[in-house]
């Protein structure tokens, strides 16, 4: 059985409180996009996770896919055959799309299926959250307005099936746990509630991502990367997550000609 997990960008992004737990409070609308890795699950002799694709570790315990596995194993003892799972990485990892997530969420979903379980989407999401805070949107994959830690969601209706979505994944690494400690809490300078009826030509200067101003001071050429997306017709361009990836919005079958010394992917979704 073959799944796609897709990624996703990051529609506003608000880092509104620091918790007690060590976590932060969050404001964001997750959006699902086309751009994937691919999952095959095929009964075996034993339980093998094959990695192809991009380089994401050699420790198998710390994938998500595996400790999805593991999870379902667990919980239902005598259901899971062995398998050979096959996971081909295309979404970079440490990029701001939710790719590792992604990959742990879709598992869940693949062995749902593949075994019969008929788990509901609630049950899904909250062993999805067991793995990670963003995994749970996508059980859902479809564009949710987010809060506590990402955990919290509600479907919001937004649509950006009329523009092309461009991705620039370059060869940079972020530091989320060094994004997250220099960032200072504020209160959420626009309700992302209302996003769906806010047209995407009122998106710039209006929604924005927190992480830029800290991750940008240390990593300039995101910010001339984004600069470069908004002077070649972006309507609206922006870091996903707490970065790398830069993604602009624009009219159907616009894109730009990014230029830079950094090494990077080009991700154009008409």
């Amino acid at each position: 059985m073959l799944c796609f997990p897709n990624c996703k960008i990051n529609l506003g992004l608000y880092v509104t409180r620091r918790r007690d737990d060590g976590y932060h409070d969050l404001e964001t609308v997750f959006y699902p996009v086309t751009f994937h890795d691919s999952l095959e699950i095929v009964p075996s002799v034993e339980t093998t996770l094959h990695l192809s694709g991009l380089r994401v570790g050699s420790n198998t315990q710390d994938n998500l896919v595996w400790k999805a596995y593991e999870m379902m194993a667990t919980r239902f003892p005598g259901k899971l055959p062995k398998l050979n799972i096959f996971l081909h990485k295309a979404i970079p990892m440490g990029a701001g799309l939710g790719g590792g997530s992604a990959d742990g969420a879709f598992m869940l979903k693949l062995l749902n299926d593949f075994c019969h379980l008929e788990l509901d989407k609630p049950t899904l999401a909250a062993m999805a959250l067991e793995l990670g805070s963003d995994c749970p949107f996508f059980i859902y994959n479809t564009p949710q307005l987010a809060s506590g830690r990402g955990e919290v969601m509600s479907d919001i209706a937004v649509n950006l099936g009329q523009y092309s979505i461009q991705l620039i994944c370059p060869k940079v690494h972020v530091s989320t746990r060094d994004a997250f400690a220099e960032m200072t809490p504020r209160e959420a300078p626009f309700d992302l509630k209302h996003l769906g009826t806010l047209p995407v030509e009122r998106w710039k200067g209006t929604i924005s991502n927190d992480f830029e101003s800290t991750v940008f001071k240390h990593h300039p050429v995101l910010g001339e990367i984004k600069a470069q997306l908004y002077d070649q017709g972006a309507i609206y361009a922006s870091m996903s997550g707490s970065g790398s990836t830069l993604y602009g919005i624009f009219p159907k079958n616009a894109r730009a000609k990014i230029e830079t010394e950094v090494p990077f992917k080009d991700v154009y979704m008409e």
